[in-house]
């Protein structure tokens, strides 16, 4: 029997046990000097990394994505190995990379045999065609893709580039701006432009561990570590473009240093309206539909009727109460943060032949505030010295 979920975002007992934790697993694809290509594999440390893919090389940026995951407070990667059709180095702006990744990807391929990830980052791709490749494998995997832009971007040539990229799945994505400079060991420290989605997934799971998925990972707390600048200074205004456009800035503050200062997923620009247009809100849908589908294995096989619909609300009830505990959804009751329907209305006999049992899940999304509106008045004639 197949167990179909549904999660949507409204304001509106038995086992499994289902976890209520989020770790993030970030799987890093590209060129290193060494390891396989058949397989993904896990990595706890950059030390790790060195060893199994042969550590830095002036001609990848996926060894320094995987460092910059690292010291930005990541603890879980999978690192896939591509190569070109010869068995060479490639990078993400030469003509064989495209094809190395959409056969990493397809059906039958390395990607496919990954037990778990929930981020994607391919360093330094910036083309357009394989972001939607990208996206569109991330919504099949229940994955959010970290996309970069060229290194060479502006404010111009970014909202040129962003028809294809916000297209269909692209609540599944959220780019970052600009590049960020940090010190280059194979260059005796000297600076040197790097992508930001490594530092960036890092920093996305210092904030699922601090503060849980809910939590925007951005803010004066999202600070890039290892990060000494950023290759383009963007002022208010030029952040006041880019942001409504689903563009997330990098920025440097007085006393705050270099931050992630925008959380808002491709499919987030003001003009599309979209019910994901957060990164947090739409991460947490991920989590909440993964977490649900993993933890109701158990349903597989059961007779389909209302025995069992009842065991999967009461059981999806009581992990969802957790989260609201933990302060995961707005409404200050649970009838007002959450609603789980799992029945006839749901479940149609059709659906009972076929053997799939329905679940609709709806939860009331934490937003973050992206902009703190201050009024000032003066109250003349009063003493308020006490």
């Amino acid at each position: 029997m197949g167990l179909n979920i549904s999660i949507t975002e409204t304001l509106a007992i038995p086992p499994p046990h289902i976890a209520s934790a989020a770790t993030s697993i970030a799987l890093f694809v590209g060129w290193s000097p060494s390891g396989p290509t058949d397989q993904a594999l896990a990595v706890s440390s950059f030390l790790a990394y060195e060893q199994k893919f042969g550590g830095l090389d002036a001609r990848s940026l996926l060894g320094y994505a995987v460092r910059h995951f690292f010291e930005n407070g990541g603890s879980h990667a999978r690192v896939l190995r591509i190569v070109d059709a010869g068995g060479g180095p490639v990078a993400p702006t030469d003509a064989a990379f495209v094809p190395a990744l959409n056969a990493a990807f397809a059906p039958g391929g390395p990607v496919g045999r990954i037990d778990a990830f929930n981020l994607i980052c391919v360093p330094g791709l910036a083309d357009t065609a394989a972001t939607m490749m990208l996206q569109t494998e991330a919504a099949a995997r229940r994955a959010f893709l970290i996309a970069d832009c060229e290194e060479s971007a502006t404010i111009a040539t970014l909202t040129a580039s962003l028809s294809g990229k916000a297209g269909a799945n692209a609540e599944n994505s959220a780019l970052y701006f600009p590049w960020v400079m940090a010190p280059d060991p194979l260059q005796n420290g000297a600076p040197r432009a790097f992508p930001p989605s490594g530092f960036v997934a890092g920093v996305m799971a210092r904030t699922d561990t601090a503060r849980c998925v809910w939590k925007a990972p951005a803010g004066s707390d999202a600070r890039l570590m290892g990060a000494t600048d950023l290759a383009v200074h963007l002022t208010d205004g030029e952040n006041g473009i880019l942001n409504p456009l689903g563009i997330n800035c990098l920025r440097q503050f007085p006393g705050k240093g270099l931050v992630v200062w925008g959380a808002r997923t491709l499919a987030g620009g003001d003009n599309i309206a979209s019910d994901w247009k957060y990164v947090p809100v739409r991460r947490t849908a991920l989590f909440l539909e993964q977490s649900i589908s993993e933890g109701s294995k158990w349903a597989v096989f059961e007779p389909n009727d209302e025995p069992l619909w009842s065991q999967l609300r009461a059981s999806i009830d009581s992990f969802m109460h957790g989260l609201f505990q933990q302060g995961a959804f707005q409404g200050n009751t649970p009838a007002k943060a959450w609603f789980v329907r799992c029945d006839q209305s749901t479940t149609t006999q059709d659906d009972i032949d076929r053997g799939v049992v329905k679940v609709i899940l709806g939860f009331a999304a934490l937003r973050p505030a992206e902009f703190v509106h201050i009024a000032i008045t003066e109250l003349a004639g009063s003493d308020h010295s006490d």
